[in-house]
């Protein structure tokens, strides 16, 4: 078990829990800047975090590029943020069905249309192509499509951020080391 392990589990709900975390995701685009988006995470288990996305998608094409991607996630009423930085992967079949299976009825039908045709049209026609692809395919009967990708980002760095109104903030970092340990540094906030 990594270190920060229980502090995770603390700090994010459980994999089956039915609202995701959303966090804001960055990788570097394929222009050399920084590219940052909001996201949903899936899940999350000893071995990293993970995303579901379209692969057809300008992040897809960015991770391909450059396998690299961090993460933040803020609770400011909460007084935390986590961020994470690592190296990134796509993640297997089992855990792409295992994902798609639990989203929402929405979600999955989004995964299927959800395309740059879909977004160019009227609101008008995007209402009523919606309405008939939910109407042939009822809650339950869909699988993932084809364009159903998932990110699996190992941790290098991961930073948990402790704010207070009464005192100075400060952040737990946790690195991993060439030999695969993990160290770790307080740092003020």
């Amino acid at each position: 078990m990594e270190p920060f392990a229980a502090e995770l589990a603390e700090w994010l709900p459980p994999n089956d829990a039915v609202a995701r975390p959303l966090v804001a995701l960055a990788t570097l685009g394929l222009d050399g800047y920084p590219d940052v988006r909001h996201v949903l995470l899936s899940e999350f288990d000893a071995t990293g975090f993970f995303f579901h996305t379209d692969a057809r998608s300008r992040k897809v094409a960015e991770l391909a590029a450059a396998p690299r991607a961090s993460f933040t996630i803020a609770w400011p009423e909460l007084g935390r943020q986590l961020t994470v930085v690592g190296d990134t992967s796509e993640a297997d079949d089992a855990e792409l069905s295992r994902v798609y299976d639990g989203r929402s009825p929405y979600l999955q039908v989004l995964a299927h249309l959800n395309d740059a045709s879909f977004a160019a049209q009227a609101l008008d026609a995007r209402l009523s192509g919606w309405a008939t692809f939910t109407a042939a395919h009822p809650t339950g009967t869909l699988t993932p499509p084809a364009t159903w990708t998932g990110i699996h980002l190992r941790p290098r760095r991961v930073t948990f951020w402790h704010g207070r109104p009464d005192t100075a903030s400060q952040r737990t970092e946790y690195t991993r080391e060439a030999d695969g340990s993990w160290s770790l540094a307080t740092l003020p906030g």
